[in-house]
């Protein structure tokens, strides 16, 4: 995170396809007190336990306790809101997904933040390949479906 310019707030992009910000010229952040991962699902899940690992790694490396606080709710909204909302002063990060940040924005019609302006990209954590399946007797019926 050293050198990365703080927009507004800071996201982690977790389990999306988001690529990290360019870094521009400027002085290290460097955090003044304890950092806060904000997880937009329950404990336990996959963004959950990548936002721990980070936590982890993060902790030795910047001097400060490094909290993992999930919130979960309305398809990650609670959390991207809590966070759009929080100072932008870097020591609150969103561990996004690609439902937060892309496919939330055509499922409802009001969001409580903007993705583009209220986040900006720092690190990509994770790739997380998806796929359908069905019942192999749907065969026949499935091209009613389309």
């Amino acid at each position: 995170m050293a050198g990365m310019t703080i927009r507004r707030r800071a996201m982690l992009a977790g389990v999306a396809a988001i690529g990290a910000a360019p870094a521009r010229a400027q002085a290290p952040w460097a955090p003044t007190r304890p950092l806060r991962l904000v997880v937009p699902f329950a404990p336990g899940g996959l963004t959950d336990i990548l936002a721990r690992a980070l936590a982890e790694q993060l902790q030795p490396r910047l001097g400060q306790s490094v909290i993992v606080e999930n919130r979960a709710g309305a398809g990650g909204n609670l959390a991207a809101e809590a966070v759009a909302r929080a100072e932008p002063d870097g020591h609150t990060l969103l561990v996004a997904t690609q439902g937060i940040i892309a496919i939330n924005t055509a499922l409802f019609r009001r969001l409580p933040y903007d993705p583009d302006a209220d986040f900006t990209p720092l690190a990509f954590m994770a790739r997380q390949p998806n796929l359908l399946v069905a019942n192999p007797g749907l065969r026949g019926r499935a091209r009613s479906l389309r």
